[in-house]
């Protein structure tokens, strides 16, 4: 099961209202909001009703790890530290985002942990304009595998 990484890049104000509650159920309810979720067929409708304010790709376990280290929180918003993850759950950060990436365990499984990442703005700023997609040299919709820097520079 592959992970996608969404991260919300524009705001809602103008959006339809089917626009907006989707946007809400996946829980991206700020710019700068990142949520991994599963590539199943119900996500990808999801993905594509909301394709014109986001972007997504497929995350990789180090850049998952870095993401759970610096910007991960626990209810209580207190940083996630290697001692509660081998406390709970008896690994290491990186055996867990590892277990993520390929499937066998989800975020959820960590207990008090708050599905959603609260990034930093990207470091250079995005590529091209909010308003077209990645293939058009914008910001939007789909990345693959360049995701990943993205996020390591928004962290």
């Amino acid at each position: 099961m592959v992970k996608l990484a969404l991260i919300r890049l524009r705001s809602g104000i103008r959006a339809k209202g089917e626009v907006r509650d989707t946007l809400a159920m996946l829980r991206l309810h700020r710019i700068n909001h990142l949520v991994l979720v599963d590539d199943t067929p119900s996500y990808e409708g999801m993905v594509q009703k909301v394709k014109d304010y986001i972007t997504w790709g497929e995350i990789n376990k180090e850049t998952l790890a870095e993401l759970i280290k610096k910007r991960g929180r626990l209810i209580g918003n207190r940083p996630v530290t290697e001692d509660y993850i081998k406390e709970k759950l008896g690994m290491t950060i990186d055996e867990f985002a590892e277990k993520v990436v390929n499937g066998e365990m989800k975020l959820t499984d960590l207990p008090n942990f708050k599905p959603v990442f609260r990034l930093h703005p990207p470091r250079g700023g995005l590529r091209g304009t909010k308003k077209h997609s990645f293939k058009e040299g914008g910001a939007l919709g789909y990345r693959g595998d360049e995701i990943n820097g993205l996020i390591e520079r928004m962290l």
